[in-house]
């Protein structure tokens, strides 16, 4: 599959992609929760920590059911953008970061708040991420040569 994905396939592997990621995060609590355990046995406790101290299912379960949503609304919304499963799976993987930043727009937030800036019109005020231009150190002045 190597060309623009469909609505359904972007969709579906942005899903995927969601529940990868999540898997992961799965694996590495099941990892902490190994180690713990080893270390109690080294250290000859009675009582080792049981796997609820490391996984809440009912948690964990919606996070990844989110993960899984946004995973497939962002392979959704970019399966015209998408050419190739590898990357429908890695915009799915990537979505709360993707969603995340997108939010964090000036555009974007102006939109939902229903703000008056049009499309094509600059923000004449810089984001807030950005400091102003006199926070920046002074370039140093130099002579215009190279390697001197």
């Amino acid at each position: 599959m190597g060309g623009q994905v469909d609505w359904f396939h972007g969709a579906a592997y942005g899903a995927v992609g969601g529940a990868l990621i999540e898997a992961l995060v799965f694996n590495g609590r099941v990892l902490t929760w190994q180690a713990a355990r080893r270390q109690a046995r080294e250290a000859k406790r009675r009582k080792l920590p049981p796997l609820r101290a490391y996984v809440d299912p009912a948690a964990d379960a919606a996070a990844a059911l989110s993960r899984l949503l946004l995973g497939a609304l962002v392979g959704w919304l970019l399966h015209t953008q998408v050419t190739g499963l590898y990357a429908a799976v890695a915009a799915g993987a990537s979505a709360p970061a993707l969603l995340r930043q997108l939010g964090s727009l000036r555009t974007v937030q102006e939109v939902i708040q229903g703000g008056t800036a049009g499309a094509g019109e600059r923000n004449p005020d810089p984001p807030d991420s950005v400091p102003p231009v006199s926070a920046h150190p002074p370039m140093p002045e130099t002579s215009g040569e190279v390697g001197s």
